[in-house]
């Protein structure tokens, strides 16, 4: 998850963002059964992808779906290029509804941290909550979406987010009334971009959760509890 938002760098991204303070439940989550630290952010159940890990007749698209600032990365995205061919067709659609999509970027992040929640995916968690806080969200509906507690008062556009995210993740489902409100709210086109945007999210979170993808080191946030 590495690619760069519209035209600001790459450091603007989750993968690349600047950590800024230390948290013990990173450190215990890094720690191996020997008692030694793990490499940061490095996959407990498969090694990090390397080129030489990928088969060689694939190690060109490998090689040129790490090209960008951000390498190959570290995050769920990174996992896709163990299947390059994959990877490839997958990171313009992840560009799109992550950083291109008609949705303002403050319904986008609360969309990633809903599916975040709802999946217990505490990578995208940790990379996105920050990203909402500064998109807008406030601390106390960030804070109460983690810990699963009361929500605050919403706008109409937040609350439809999160009534569609968990109704479906919980249901598999979504109700007419929910359908409706979420049509009225942002129209055919924003809502199919919602539906699609937690989708690939959720998609992402398999695949981090699948890995155990561990956190940095350095951590922005507290622990999503899961």
């Amino acid at each position: 998850m590495h690619t760069q938002q519209q035209a600001s760098s790459c450091s603007t991204t989750p993968e690349g963002l600047p950590l800024s303070r230390r948290h013990p439940w990173s450190l215990t989550r890094l720690e191996d059964s020997s008692g030694l630290m793990r490499e940061e952010n490095m996959m407990a159940r498969i090694p990090l992808v390397t080129r030489d890990r990928v088969r060689e007749d694939l190690r060109s698209i490998f090689d040129e779906v790490s090209s960008g600032p951000g390498g190959v990365g570290t995050g769920p995205m990174s996992v896709l290029k163990y299947s390059p061919e994959m990877a490839r067709r997958a990171i313009p659609l992840f560009n799109y509804v992550r950083n291109e999509s008609s949705l303002p970027q403050k319904v986008r992040e609360l969309a990633m941290l809903t599916t975040a929640r709802a999946t217990d995916c505490p990578y995208i968690w940790n990379a996105h909550a920050a990203l909402g806080r500064r998109a807008g969200l406030s601390d106390a509906l960030v804070n109460a979406l983690r810990d699963r507690t009361p929500l605050p008062p919403l706008a109409a556009e937040e609350a439809v987010v999160i009534k569609l995210g968990m109704e479906f993740f919980q249901t598999h489902r979504i109700s007419q009334d929910t359908f409706d409100v979420a049509l009225a709210q942002f129209g055919p086109q924003g809502l199919v971009e919602l539906t699609t945007l937690m989708g690939f999210y959720a998609m992402l979170a398999f695949n981090a959760n699948a890995v155990d993808l561990g956190l940095p080191q350095e951590i922005t946030e507290p622990p999503l509890p899961v």
